[in-house]
């Protein structure tokens, strides 16, 4: 895929924007770039007085990139559209960004209109991995690279690229900090756990529960752990649309069943927060006994606060900022002709087989280091929190 040159200006702050790596923090890209070659017969201060306008007319110069984003209903994924928005601009695209309200035959539409009005690349965050087959193969048909942004679309050909987290890595970290906290290696037990993951029809929930289960399974089968409600399979735990009151609902249930007689509940695995803030909702409301611990994921503002107030143990970050810096250069390199960076090749098969993957590191947040994470590094503000 061709594209015009964009001015030297430009040129600058793009390379920069591509040399932030997914382990690192945004660069700052407000050095002064060198004035054009047409420029250079002037003076270096008039060049320099005229870089910024001259950034402004050519921001669209890149090509024009959809984003499909699910929903603005969870936080994450606003933080998401908008930061791959502001940093696609800022390398120089026109940025097409569409919300679907978790509404798959909505996203459909909109990657259709995407691909009709001229979009020269999708980044495609599915609500639903196994329903965009029609959609992509109509990309495929235009020419139209895809990058699957976090969740990985399935059963196509069409996707050219992944760019997420480690989910697997998510889930062991989720079921370590569990092992370390009730201290199963050395502790007598046992310990009563319930489990709650995500949406059958996101992918990533596969990973997340995986891993965290990888860790857990052995003290499971032990009886150092147990789950008092049996509920232990990926389709029974898992949690449509990760849904805060599906999931408040189902522990309600299971706290009325299995602990309204005193039974005390030490752990629940909850692959994310929206899931943990249902589980968080019913224990405030139907549990009186001593507070479990309360795995989550995403940092949401809301579970943020419940972490620092005791009622959720700790959470996964997985700081956008860092992936929408990622698929950036992923977009740039694919506009110039030429092949996305990634670091893993043989992870993720989405059914027509491995598809190249850049995965970034997620880390864990508790309320002994969140203001590290996320104050320090200006995620959020100290009013945001309270």
């Amino acid at each position: 895929m061709k594209r015009k040159l964009l001015s030297t200006v430009l040129s600058v702050a793009m390379v920069a924007t591509m040399l932030v790596g997914c382990g690192s923090k945004t660069a700052d890209t407000a050095a002064e770039a060198p004035a054009t070659t047409e420029a250079a017969a002037d003076t270096t201060e008039a060049a320099t007085t005229e870089a910024a306008p001259a950034a402004d007319a050519t921001a669209a110069a890149g090509g024009k990139i959809g984003v499909a984003m699910p929903t603005k209903d969870l936080q994450r994924w606003n933080q998401d559209g908008s930061n791959m928005e502001a940093q696609l601009k800022e390398a120089g695209y026109e940025v097409d960004l569409q919300y679907a309200s978790n509404d798959v035959q909505t996203q459909v539409s909109q990657i259709e209109n995407m691909i009709n009005n001229g979009d020269q690349l999708l980044v495609v965050a599915s609500i639903d991995g196994s329903s965009l087959g029609d959609v992509m193969a109509q990309a495929k048909e235009a020419g139209i690279p895809v990058i699957a942004y976090d969740r990985l679309i399935m059963n196509s050909d069409a996707v050219s690229y992944y760019a997420t987290f480690d989910n697997y890595m998510v889930g062991t970290k989720q079921g370590q900090y569990i092992v370390d906290t009730l201290d199963l290696d050395n502790a007598a037990g046992p310990f009563n756990m319930e489990i709650f993951t995500g949406d059958p029809g996101d992918n990533n929930a596969n990973f997340f529960y995986g891993g965290a289960m990888d860790v857990l399974q052995k003290y499971i089968d032990e009886g150092k752990l147990v789950v008092k409600s049996g509920q232990v399979d990926f389709a029974t735990v898992a949690t449509a649309n990760w849904d805060t009151a599906t999931a408040q609902s189902r522990m309600e249930n299971i706290l009325a069943s299995y602990y309204a007689d005193g039974t005390k509940l030490d752990v629940v695995l909850c692959s994310n927060d929206s899931t943990a803030l249902g589980v968080e909702n019913a224990l405030a409301a139907s549990y009186t006994g001593d507070y479990p611990v309360v795995t989550g994921q995403d940092c949401d503002v809301a579970n943020v606060k419940n972490m620092i107030a005791g009622k959720q143990s700790m959470s996964i970050f997985k700081d956008t900022r860092e992936l929408a810096t990622q698929v950036v250069s992923m977009v740039d390199a694919i506009m110039k002709g030429g092949e996305a960076p990634v670091n893993d090749t043989k992870t993720y098969d989405n059914g027509t087989g491995v598809i190249p993957s850049y995965l970034c590191e997620p880390v864990f947040a508790d309320k002994d280091n969140y203001k590290e994470l996320l104050i320090d590094s200006g995620y959020y503000t100290e009013d945001d929190l309270k």
